[in-house]
């Protein structure tokens, strides 16, 4: 059932811009790139509009929809300036662009603070929603890839996505102790995931509720996936004050580059 009800109708406002971090000194060059980037606002099934920031190479060979940690919040406008860029996923959306991947990164409705809500029935859909409008812009086979708090909203997309509607999903640092949301990715259904699965995991991540040693943990829990490979990667530096900061080895800050190469070659072998 799709439930985008309008596609690239005047129900949807498209921004051809460049998104713009308004604390650009703090966030890596690697955001800064020449490709095509614009704001979207998806209008959803159940009557909510979704902006989306979409970043795209010339020829793109796939698709990911990232989604990002924390409370998901990355502050998109609607000229495409960015209030919050530091996540993983969204500094790097360069890197992915260069690796041939097209980026869409939705932001949260209306500022809600998404801490909670990730495992949900409804945020399930909200994917689904997300994936069905990647479709509709034939740019290739589509992912999900969540980073930290949003590797819960990619197990509960890929557990709930319609056969045949996503080639994989990517979980970088994945929330798997329960914190402060109340929720980890042990809580959105990861049996049900059917399709490859790649779980990353930094040696040097201090994070607490996302411990490397969890993450065989996590993919022995995905027990109706018959591809799934655990990727140990090490380094990183720390230039936020909490261990789980983007700007810390949880959010591959300073080892990006190597990051995204080792994943784009799991994607490339699955697309």
């Amino acid at each position: 059932m799709k439930r985008l009800t309008v596609l690239l109708a005047p129900a949807f406002l498209l921004t051809p811009a460049f998104a713009r971090d308004h604390h650009r000194q703090d966030i890596p060059a690697i955001s800064e790139q020449n490709q095509a980037e614009r704001s979207v606002d998806l209008s959803l099934g159940d009557g909510s509009r979704l902006r989306v920031l979409i970043s795209a190479p010339s020829t793109p060979r796939g698709t990911l929809i990232m989604l990002p940690g924390g409370a998901g919040d990355i502050g998109l406008e609607k000229d495409g300036n960015l209030e919050h860029g530091h996540n993983f996923v969204v500094r790097t959306r360069g890197l992915w662009n260069r690796q041939g991947y097209t980026v869409l990164i939705p932001d949260t409705i209306n500022r809600t603070n998404l801490r909670g809500a990730r495992s949900s029935p409804a945020y399930a859909r909200l994917v689904e929603d997300l994936i069905t409008y990647a479709h509709q812009q034939e740019t290739g086979p589509v992912f999900l890839l969540g980073t930290s708090q949003g590797s819960i909203a990619a197990v509960n997309g890929a557990a709930h996505a319609r056969p045949g509607s996503i080639a994989g999903v990517v979980l970088t640092e994945s929330v798997s102790v329960m914190g402060g949301s109340g929720e980890t990715v042990f809580s959105a259904d990861p049996q049900q995931v059917r399709v490859p699965v790649l779980i990353v995991a930094n040696r040097d991540d201090a994070c607490t509720v996302a411990p490397p040693q969890n993450a065989q943990k996590i993919a022995a829990s995905m027990t109706s996936s018959k591809d799934v490979h655990v990727l140990m990667v090490s380094g990183g530096i720390t230039r936020s004050r909490k261990d789980c900061g983007s700007l810390t080895p949880h959010g591959y800050f300073g080892i990006e580059d190597q990051v995204v190469a080792k994943i784009s070659a799991w994607l490339d072998a699955h697309s």
